[in-house]
């Protein structure tokens, strides 16, 4: 994996996210390293922003590990969670928008927002498949990878390809050497390791404690439904599976098709439970990834603590066999 490079020019950077007139080409796209810095850090970012300075929370929050998910360039309900969160760990008022105290923190994190990507001969090879809907399809596969070439960068650099080809117009992304923009999430520091974690079903976050019992990360989760609720109380991680093989029983689902059958579905990043489960000791329950990271937060689970595959693979390097699991309302 390489590590982005270096930023656009504050001026390319706002075209691109259509805040301001395109200028001639050649003039848009030269680097800049520093001027992604003079951004002012003063607008407040709340309900009904987007743009620059929504892109640049996402980012910065992300690598203070306080995701909101999929970063897209607007303000969400997910985002306001992880300021709150933020705003909470570092004595703030609890507002989730940021104000000026909120960014002078964050702007403490000097690293460059945007960066360069060079597509490898790697990224282009795949493979990459489309996966069908049904379960009885989905086993026919040797792997659950990757429809394209976009979906895989979206998830490695924790962006929506749509993100992806607003920051990248006329860029070709499945083309080896191409040099695109990406969001620099890399340059955020390791993920301390945490002795305990809490869910919360009615904001839909998991926060990570340390053996003190204070919160230092949060990440935003789907937890369960009507029909499956969250099973509320203290569980403890039993194990953490990496590249998971998903077991489907439909006899587990209310809402299985009736005509549906036991199948082994093969690992991957588009397997029904992403690319790690984290088991819990309460039976059939875990934490664990997702092939629709944009759909976090937002639409609900069939009980288990659903995460994108990111965060869940953050996740589960916090943890060890026996960390606490408090679940809650």
């Amino acid at each position: 994996m390489r590590t982005p490079r270096f930023l656009l020019s504050l001026a390319a950077w706002l075209v691109l996210l259509g805040l301001a007139p395109a200028a001639p080409a050649k003039a848009a796209a030269a680097p800049d390293p520093v001027a992604i810095n003079q951004l002012p850090a003063t607008a407040t970012v709340g309900p009904r922003t987007r743009g620059a300075n929504v892109l640049r929370a996402q980012v910065l929050l992300d690598r203070a590990h306080f995701s909101s998910g999929e970063i897209d360039g607007s303000y969400s309900r997910n985002l306001r969670l992880a300021i709150g969160g933020y705003q909470k760990l570092h004595q703030l008022k609890v507002t989730g928008a940021i104000d000026a105290a909120t960014w002078a923190l964050l702007a403490q994190d000097q690293a460059p927002v945007l960066g360069s990507y060079t597509i490898t001969a790697e990224d282009v090879a795949g493979p990459y498949a489309v996966a069908p809907a049904s379960m009885a399809d989905k086993a026919k596969l040797p792997a659950l990878g990757y429809a394209n070439v976009l979906e895989a960068l979206g998830e490695r650099f924790h962006c929506s390809p749509a993100l992806l080809k607003r920051l990248n117009p006329g860029k070709r992304m499945n083309r080896a050497g191409e040099q695109v923009v990406v969001p620099n999430v890399l340059a955020g520091a390791p993920l301390p390791k945490a002795t305990a974690l809490m869910v919360g079903r009615a904001d839909g976050t998991l926060t990570l404690l340390d053996a003190s019992g204070t919160p230092f990360a949060q990440f935003p989760a789907s937890t369960g439904s009507a029909h499956d609720p969250l099973p509320y109380g203290q569980w403890k991680v039993t194990a953490v599976v990496r590249n998971p093989v998903y077991r489907y029983d439909p006899k587990l689902f209310w809402d299985a098709r009736q005509n549906d059958a036991k199948a082994m579905i093969a690992a991957g990043p588009n397997n029904p439970v992403g690319v790690v489960w984290i088991e819990l000791s309460k039976k059939h329950y875990g934490i664990h990834g997702t092939p629709e990271p944009g759909n976090i937060g937002k639409t609900q689970s069939h009980g288990c603590i659903r995460l994108t595959n990111w965060d869940a693979l953050a996740v589960a390097g916090a943890l060890a066999r026996g960390a606490s699991v408090l679940l809650q309302e």
